[in-house]
C-alpha cells in the first residue's frame, strides 16, 4: 500500500513540469504538463533505467521551475529551525532537499506503467494566490488514489507547495523526518542538512519494505 502511494505521489509530482508560460491557471499548468512529462518518460525510459545521472538531470530540469523548493524546504525545516539557519545553511538544505526529492520519487517514476491519470475539473473561481488542483490516479489493479496539489502563485507563476495523496500529507511526512533527525543529531543543524539524503533514503527503504 505504502509503495503504491509512493509511486502515485511521484507520478503526480512529476506532472508539474516546465510551467513558465504566459500566466496559465494552476489547473492548466497541471493539465498541460502531464502529457509532456509522460511522453518524455515513454521516449527515454530505457535510457533512464541504465543512466540514473541523465534521468535525475532531466527530472530536475523538468520539475525545478515549478516546485517551490524554498517554500517547501522552509516548511519542512519549520520556523523554529529556519530562523536559526544561516543563508548558507538554508541554501545547502534546499539543494540537498531538492536532490533527495528527485531521487526519492525518481525510482517510483521508472515503475510507471501506463496508469490512468486524470486531472479533475476546477471548482469555481480560482484564488489568485493559492489554490488546490485535484487529480485521480488509477493503478493497474483498478484502485483509485485521490490526490490534491497545493499550488501557490509566485511572481506570476504557479508552483507546487505541497501534495496530499490518499489523505497522506507529504509535506508533513518530511517535516516529521526532519524533526526526528534533529532529535537524533542533538539539534545539530549542519549534521541534519548533510545527512538529509540518508534520512530520505532510509524513509524510502522503509516504505518499500512496508
Amino acid at each position: 500500500m505504502i509503495k503504491a502511494l509512493r509511486n502515485s505521489i511521484f507520478i503526480c509530482l512529476a506532472v508539474m513540469s516546465s510551467a513558465v508560460m504566459a500566466a496559465p491557471a494552476a489547473h492548466e499548468v497541471v493539465q498541460q504538463t502531464t502529457t509532456t512529462l509522460l511522453a518524455d518518460l515513454k521516449a527515454n525510459k530505457e535510457q533512464y533505467r541504465t543512466d540514473p545521472g541523465a534521468f535525475y538531470t532531466a527530472l530536475n530540469n523538468i520539475l525545478g521551475p515549478v516546485v517551490d523548493v524554498d517554500g517547501i524546504s522552509r516548511g519542512v525545516m519549520t520556523v523554529r529551525f529556519s530562523r536559526q539557519a544561516t543563508p548558507e545553511q538554508m541554501t545547502r538544505f534546499q539543494e540537498n532537499f531538492k536532490r533527495s526529492l528527485m531521487q526519492f520519487y525518481g525510482n517510483a517514476l521508472l515503475e510507471y506503467n501506463n496508469q490512468d491519470i486524470r486531472v479533475l475539473p476546477g471548482n469555481g473561481p480560482q484564488d489568485p494566490q493559492r489554490t488546490a488542483v485535484n487529480m485521480e490516479i488509477k493503478d493497474g489493479n483498478g484502485t483509485v488514489y485521490p490526490l490534491s496539489y497545493t499550488m501557490v502563485s509566485l511572481d506570476g507563476t504557479w508552483k507546487m507547495r505541497n501534495v496530499i495523496i490518499n489523505g497522506i500529507n507529504v509535506g508533513k511526512l518530511f517535516r516529521d523526518q526532519f524533526a526526528q533527525s534533529m532529535q537524533n543529531n542533538g539539534n545539530d543543524l549542519d549534521k541534519v542538512i548533510d545527512s538529509w539524503a540518508d534520512t530520505v533514503a532510509k524513509a524510502r527503504q522503509g516504505a518499500s519494505e512496508s
